[in-house]
């Protein structure tokens, strides 16, 4: 089964939502501003998606930009705040098994599916 982190309001995430949709993919839907992430369920993902903290990071958020010490915070640190400001998160995120990808642009959600 697919798992789909969704933030409905953001068009790259309903593109992706219908993507999956339309490939028939067993799926599951997880609204994560609504149903926000733990530290450790971010941590899951961000194995599965072979990336560091940093990079998850909507750089252009307002909750982001307004922590002035942003550019030395430590991995770790990022997680917390990615936990705590969900919108900071980059969207949508897809996992399927032991992988995921940040689906942004639908491309790479495209390739994902296609070599899987």
């Amino acid at each position: 089964m697919y798992t789909i982190y969704h933030n409905p309001r953001c068009r790259k995430s309903r593109e992706a939502l219908q993507y999956l949709n339309e490939q028939g993919a067993a799926l599951k839907i997880v609204n994560y501003l609504n149903e926000p992430f733990t530290k450790e369920t971010l941590k899951t993902v961000l194995d599965l998606l072979g990336i560091p903290p940093s990079e998850l990071v909507r750089k252009n958020e307002n909750d982001w930009k307004a922590i002035p010490n942003r550019n030395e915070l430590s991995q770790e640190e990022i997680v917390e705040v990615l936990v705590q400001f969900p919108k900071t998160i980059e969207r949508p995120i897809v996992t399927y098994k032991d992988k995921g990808v940040l689906a942004r642009p639908l491309e790479k959600l495209i390739f994902f599916w296609n070599n899987h």
